[in-house]
């Protein structure tokens, strides 16, 4: 089976989830990953049930709220967190669950990330698919390791893991590279850009410097079958005519650049 090429919610922001499923729906894209965060919407299971069948629009994976801003989503125990997040994919047919690394201060979550996820992954039947992040850095600083037990997943022994082009931007990584590490356990992609700043800019792929075409075509030469998804800023949109430009834009893109590893 091909890759599913996705559109995630958080690519819509500030519009709602509800609008993300109207334009996957009306762009073409095959299916969405819901982002659990700071929009009501995206923190109801059947509120994200309704959405999918009204608009015939599967959910592939969701996002676990494991970022900065969504630490106080659904509580703050970390553990809690991604098991909703295994019980959300579940009720809406995922089977995946994007989770970022512990932060350094959450010392007791990190200690037992690998094995805890591992046992998740046991318990759930749920990929729990380990996102790479970067150092934080300004500008020419030194970069501050912020992650445990490493920003990289492909360091560590996780069954499942996630590139995201735009965290590979800022930690200076060859996307390429790391997913010839992450071999068979790449599961899945959130397809952006980046310009190596030290800002995490999701940019619409292409517009950067991370040579998203000659990932795509890795992956098609290696028979990736995950999911393809969109994560990519389109807060600056000023019109809904600038934005359906930008999402519209990367479908395209990954469809011309995602080539199937001949049968």
């Amino acid at each position: 089976m091909p890759p599913l090429i996705a559109l995630s919610t958080a690519s819509v922001y500030p519009e709602s989830t509800a609008h993300a499923f109207g334009w996957a729906a009306s762009l073409g894209y095959d299916a969405v990953e819901v982002m659990v965060g700071i929009d009501a919407l995206s923190q109801q299971v059947s509120a994200v049930k309704q959405l999918s069948d009204h608009h015939d629009m599967p959910v592939c994976a969701v996002h676990a709220p494991t970022l900065l801003f969504t630490q106080r989503v659904w509580g703050t125990d970390p553990w809690g967190k991604l098991e909703r997040s295994a019980e959300m994919a579940a009720e809406v047919g995922a089977d995946v669950v994007v989770v970022h690394p512990p932060f350094r201060w959450q010392k007791e979550y990190a200690a037992g990330f690998v094995d805890g996820i591992a046992a998740l992954e046991s318990s759930t039947g749920i990929a729990f698919a380990v996102e790479n992040m970067y150092p934080w850095r300004a500008s020419s600083r030194r970069g501050m390791e912020m992650y445990l037990p490493h920003w990289d997943p492909s360091t560590e022994d996780y069954a499942h893991m996630v590139i995201d082009l735009s965290h590979a931007a800022i930690a200076g990584s060859d996307a390429v590279e790391m997913a010839e590490r992450m071999g068979d356990r790449l599961r899945h992609v959130h397809l952006t850009d980046g310009t190596g700043s030290a800002k995490d800019e999701h940019l619409v792929p292409g517009r950067g410097v991370m040579d998203a075409e000659r990932f795509l075509g890795h992956l098609g030469s290696t028979g990736f079958a995950g999911h393809v998804v969109l994560e990519i800023n389109t807060r600056r949109c000023t019109t809904r005519a600038e934005r359906e430009k930008d999402l519209q834009e990367s479908l395209e893109f990954a469809r011309t650049h995602l080539v199937a590893a001949p049968s």
